[in-house]
């Protein structure tokens, strides 16, 4: 039988295994997600490429279709990298203020 520290402490590292997986997890399905919503704008742009638009109302398509693709395409991966950066940002500096908290706390 354990102590109750070592139990404690047991308990503690698989939780922080769960969380780990958990992210994981979710990482991966953001990831497959976001590709799949890449595929489907560059299947757009080729599209849009080959047929002509008549309908003057659909603005952005009209960019898509006056060879502006590329810029939506830039615009959209810009996006997504500002994201990917802002979400790592946030998550390093939380493990920093928990790491700092736990220095103060000892």
């Amino acid at each position: 039988m354990y102590d109750t520290e070592k139990r404690i402490e047991l308990v503690k590292k698989r939780m922080h295994e769960y969380h780990r997986r958990q992210e994981r997890r979710t990482v991966c399905r953001l990831s497959v997600l976001c590709t799949l919503l890449f595929l489907s704008l560059v299947g757009t742009m080729g599209i849009m490429h080959s047929q002509p638009i008549d309908i003057t109302g659909m603005y952005g398509a009209i960019l898509l279709h006056e060879d502006a693709g590329g810029y939506v395409l830039v615009a959209v991966i810009s996006f997504t990298v500002a994201v990917v950066i802002t979400a790592l940002c946030i998550k390093f500096r939380k493990k920093g203020q928990k790491s700092q908290a736990a220095e103060n706390h000892v």
